[in-house]
């Protein structure tokens, strides 16, 4: 128990200052940024989308529905999955997680292997797709938040990174967390010493658990650290930093069918082949001393013994009231996170409606209609559907709780209409 506090402690502070990051990427980079350089066929577009995904927050399920809607807008098939593979295995705050607890060699470690496989994997898909890449219709119309000052910005950027994000993020992490703890006190020391002198196997026993599995990015660190500590190579632990994260079973179902299965093959074998290939590369590295991947890790355990400092327990408290705020109140009631889409485009909260309408009044025309999203697993997975439903010619205005999975569209697109748009994204639509 003693080790997983210390392991808390440790994550507290680059936790905070990762989700900090990636809420200010998030507030201040548009999304049509990111399509613009992603729309060619091409090597060049390959590398962009690997490059715009490695620094984005977004786990293995909201990876799906943005990369999607990237797909709708514009971008390439090859682009598309080089997305695909690279955003769910790093982001900001798993890169800074990771040099927290693993150290320097990790932390470089995993993005170069991101960006490696993913431009591996999407110039493999344009490769072998045959199809001529089709213009894409949009309805011209764009939702991203539009702020007037820095101010407003920054407000959205902290909301993002200590609520929503919280919200996505954060029951993984008290899971992978948990998971950790029942490792340290359950596994035994040496079970992994049936896998010396076979990486293979070890490698491939972790693909096996970890690919049809959910892992976020930084859920997945503290597992890694535990099995590590147990006797796993670091070579299969990264491995299952890459793996995890990188791919689940629903994943694979809503690239199947939305990417076909030539695409799907090309993706898994993506991951497979460069997991295991930077897998035996790390493995070599601290066999043959060239870099010590397990120093920061023994470094770990010998100051488990010594007690945190005030800061790291401030962060802990912090970062605990936080996940209280985005977890268990909404749960209980006691905190509600509703928004009114009016006019304007812009996100309003429900009693405080900028718009000139009443909230009441916003949901209680003919011409609004409630239906059920699907496939939606966090705010990520909220956001795309709310924007695929507000890009559909003759909708006024869509909002979509997660919570209950309910969709308000007020306009007059047909239902049809509003399927096919959120069925292009990896979802279902059905009628309340």
């Amino acid at each position: 128990m003693h080790e997983i506090i210390h392991l808390i402690n440790e994550m507290s502070p680059y936790l905070l200052l990762g989700f900090l990051l990636a809420g200010l990427m998030h507030s201040f980079i548009p999304g049509w940024y990111y399509t613009k350089f992603l729309a060619k066929k091409s090597f060049k577009s390959v590398i962009n989308a690997a490059l715009f995904g490695i620094p984005l927050p977004l786990c293995s399920c909201g990876v799906i529905p943005t990369a999607m809607s990237l797909r709708k807008e514009g971008a390439s098939k090859g682009a598309v999955a080089s997305f695909l593979i690279a955003t769910p295995q790093t982001g900001v705050d798993s890169i800074i997680a990771t040099f927290s607890l693993m150290g320097l060699p990790f932390a470089i470690v995993r993005p170069i292997a991101a960006l490696l496989t993913a431009v591996f994997g999407g110039a493999m898909v344009n490769t072998t797709d045959d199809c001529k890449e089709k213009p894409v219709e949009t309805s011209g119309k764009h939702n991203d938040h539009k702020h007037e000052g820095f101010i407003d910005k920054l407000r959205e950027a902290l909301e993002y990174a200590y609520i929503e994000m919280m919200e996505d993020i954060g029951k993984w992490l008290v899971i992978g967390l948990v998971i950790a703890g029942l490792i340290t006190v359950f596994v035994p020391a040496e079970m992994f010493a049936i896998f010396n002198g076979n990486t293979l196997a070890s490698m491939l026993l972790v693909l096996c658990i970890a690919l049809p599995m959910y892992l976020c990015a930084t859920g997945s660190i503290p597992i890694a650290v535990a099995l590590m500590m147990k006797g796993l190579t670091p070579g299969a632990a990264l491995v299952l930093l890459m793996a995890g994260p990188a791919c689940n079973f629903a994943s694979m179902l809503v690239i199947r069918k939305v990417l076909g299965v030539r695409t799907l093959i090309t993706y898994l074998a993506s991951i497979i082949v460069g997991s295991i290939a930077f897998g035996y590369m790390i493995d070599y590295l601290q066999y043959n001393g060239i870099v010590d991947f397990l120093e920061h890790l023994t470094y770990q355990q010998a100051c488990c013994t010594e007690g945190d400092g005030w800061f790291e327990w401030a962060c802990t408290i912090l970062m605990i009231l936080m996940l209280i705020n985005a977890i268990v109140l909404p749960k209980l009631g006691l905190r509600k996170a509703h928004h009114c889409h009016c006019h304007d485009g812009h996100h309003h909260d429900e009693d405080s409606c900028s718009c000139g309408c009443e909230s009441d009044e916003c949901h209680s025309e003919q011409n609004v209609v409630k239906y059920i999203v699907e496939g939606m697993n966090c705010n990520h997975c909220r956001m795309n559907a709310e924007k695929a439903l507000q890009q559909v010619e003759g909708v006024e205005s869509a909002t979509v709780d997660l919570a209950s999975k309910e969709a308000v569209v007020k306009g007059s697109a047909t239902e049809e209409q509003l399927k096919q748009a959120i069925e292009a994204i990896g979802f279902e639509l059905k009628k309340a």
